[in-house]
């Protein structure tokens, strides 16, 4: 077997793991986050309107800033580290921090202008006066948050640039931490609007505990907007393709939120949660891999090292494959004891418990194309091309739109939970969307080692059937158990059946562990 996948650059796997480590710890706080909000409050009113008040401000901050600006800021701000110029680096990123400070504040006004025809009209266009009326008082208050989400995505950017990716993978978990606080201290006294103003002190903290790190780079900020200057305009044009798919991407989760509406108490709430917890796996396995290889892949190219690229490219997809593939398997065998044993208490009531798994079982029936596509478009960006990830991704998010109106009446049909057929239209329209990038990505670098990854696939494909008869077995002999027991019990027999598989299969990846397990253990 060829190697070029299996080798990545020992910085590589340490940033990887680095980055790994601290999402872990950002997710289970996410989920510590989750169990508390889930058991304060009522998913059929309160949450649902808390669910849709968070839209817009999370598309403001997708579309405006987030992964949209450091995907097309890294590159640039890379170009100059490369060639030691810090000067024009940093007057780059005081230029774009300037810009986006205004542009979000900008934003965030006219959120809150429009909150009451949004949630009348649009997002909450299905839930009675009482509900809109609070959904439009929790919106208000969250939009503010999007002034410090945007800030803290260029300092993420500022800082993966040079290699620094601990405190920024940790910031996520400060921001939990807010809401945290908005659930135990705030809510007790303010209700669900404790909770909104929890999202707003944790998005302070989001950013604030990255401006040390900033400091210590000891980098110049320069008083200018850089409208002269022809590198900041780069970024920002970088940033419309990017803007325009992740647009077409939240109209998708607009529109399937106002289809959850019209459906059972419940849904929009479960819908949230059931993506979130799918995400969480996501963070964990591809965003933690695509946040360390993205500086690697602006570097190689832009050093022109393309057969670097390739084979860097090869290893992060078969790694994500490696680990997305058995968590997908996971999620969805576990998906009802998982969801009852984290959250079932409370206001969190048994029918609620399985409105969020059957969410769950089709959000996660797209973890492994959601997983490849995070790597897979860092590459894109890295080579200063947003055009085509983003004409791409348009195409299958709005061919999803579509989906989710033809699915959910299926589902309706057959006598299933109409909300299932929404998450189904996203994991769908995500797997057209990477096989397409694939497959133009294979032509533009001539080859991206497709065997090595193709059996990278196999063999999990194969360790993940073993999977699946281990744990259908365990939850037959668990069938009388806790939710707890069954849950844990059955992570751990699932990811002893697949490693072992995967191990006797001599796949590089998995000897790899081992050696490193081993190296651990005798220091």
């Amino acid at each position: 077997m060829s190697t070029a996948a299996a080798r990545p650059q020992p910085s590589l796997a340490r940033a990887t793991g680095t980055v790994m480590l601290a999402m872990i710890i950002s997710q289970l706080t996410s989920l510590a986050a989750k169990i508390l909000i889930a058991g304060a409050f009522s998913a059929g009113a309160e949450l649902d309107a808390f669910s849709a008040a968070n839209r817009p401000a999370e598309t403001l901050v997708t579309v405006m800033a987030g992964g949209v600006l450091v995907s097309s800021f890294i590159p640039i701000f890379i170009r100059f580290l490369v060639k030691e110029d810090r000067d024009s680096a940093w007057k780059l990123a005081s230029a774009t921090a300037n810009l986006v400070l205004v542009v979000m504040i900008l934003m965030a006004g006219l959120a809150a202008i429009l909150a009451g025809p949004i949630m009348h009209y649009i997002l909450g266009a299905g839930f009675t006066p009482d509900k809109q009326a609070l959904a439009v008082n929790l919106l208000r208050i969250q939009v503010i948050s999007i002034v410090f989400f945007g800030l803290s995505g260029l300092a993420v950017g500022v800082l993966n640039s040079h290699q620094k990716f601990l405190i920024p993978a940790l910031a996520p978990a400060v921001y939990q931490l807010g809401q945290i606080f908005g659930v135990l201290v705030l809510a007790p006294r303010m209700g669900i609007q404790g909770l909104a103003w929890g999202v707003v002190l944790g998005s302070a903290f989001n950013f604030l505990i990255q401006v040390p790190s900033l400091f210590r780079l000891k980098g110049h900020y320069f008083l200018t907007f850089g409208l002269h200057n022809p590198y900041v305009g780069e970024v920002f044009r970088l940033m419309g393709p990017r803007m325009f798919g992740a647009a077409v991407v939240q109209l998708m989760l607009w529109v399937n939120t106002l289809l959850a509406t019209y459906m059972a108490g419940g849904s929009v709430f479960s819908l949230t949660s059931g993506f979130s917890l799918m995400i969480m796996a996501h963070a964990a396995i591809a965003q933690s891999l695509a946040t360390a290889v993205m500086p690697t892949f602006s570097a190689q190219f832009a050093q022109e090292k393309l057969d670097d690229l390739r084979r860097t490219l090869a290893f992060s997809l078969r790694a994500v494959i490696l680990l997305s593939m058995p968590a997908a398997v996971g999620l969805i065998l576990l998906s009802v004891p998982l969801v009852t044993f984290l959250y079932q208490r409370g206001e969190f009531t048994a029918e609620t418990t399985r409105l969020v798994a059957w969410a769950l079982v089709w959000y996660a029936s797209g973890l492994l194309f959601h997983s490849v596509l995070e790597v897979l478009v860092r590459a894109y960006y890295a080579m200063h091309d947003t055009r085509t990830p983003v004409l791409v991704g348009a195409a299958a998010m709005t061919a999803s739109i579509g989906l989710s109106v033809v699915f959910a009446w299926l589902f309706r049909l057959v006598g299933w939970m109409p909300h299932g057929g929404l998450a189904l239209a996203v994991s769908v329209s995500t797997a057209l969307e990477v096989t397409t990038l694939l497959f133009l990505m294979k032509k533009r670098l001539n080859g991206i080692h497709a065997k090595d990854i193709t059996r990278g696939l196999a063999a999990s494909g194969l360790a993940s059937l073993g999977m699946v008869a281990a744990l259908i077995l365990w939850l037959r002999g668990a069938s009388h158990a806790g939710a707890a027991l069954t849950t844990l019990g059955g992570v751990l027999v699932g990811a002893l059946v697949y490693f072992s598989v995967l191990f006797a299969l001599r796949i590089p990846e998995s000897r790899m562990l081992v050696d490193r397990v081993r190296r651990r253990l005798a220091r």
